[in-house]
């Protein structure tokens, strides 16, 4: 599973955080996700299924993805259980654990745990 987020940043409807257009690429399914909401909050709550769902609290490694391109900002700890020093260097993180922030592009694979 590959997911795509688009750069383009827009007012939220709810008139909250801006959001990005995220689009799963094996499916061509998109989503919004809010930059004040994790990867996997915005999946979840537009009813969309991609990124595999755990605890949902960054202890398991269940929804853990790699970022090949586009900037993050974590906002919850990640269990360094499942997620190491060489996860962090190669931006393998939880999807969780971390929200997306503008950028021109953004893309996410699946790891599996």
């Amino acid at each position: 599973m590959e997911t795509v987020l688009d750069g383009a940043t827009r007012a939220s409807p709810e008139g909250g955080s801006p959001f990005l257009t995220v689009t799963i690429a094996d499916t061509g399914e998109t989503y919004r996700c809010r930059t004040d909401e994790s990867l996997l909050e915005g999946m979840r709550r537009m009813g969309k299924r991609g990124i595999p769902v755990g605890c949902r609290g960054g202890g398991c490694s269940v929804c853990k993805v790699e970022i090949v391109d586009g900037l993050y900002t974590q906002f919850r700890p990640m269990s360094r259980e499942y997620v190491s020093d060489e996860d962090l260097a190669a931006d393998r993180i939880l999807a969780c654990c971390v929200r997306p922030q503008e950028s021109p592009r953004f893309m996410i694979d699946s790891i599996l745990p």
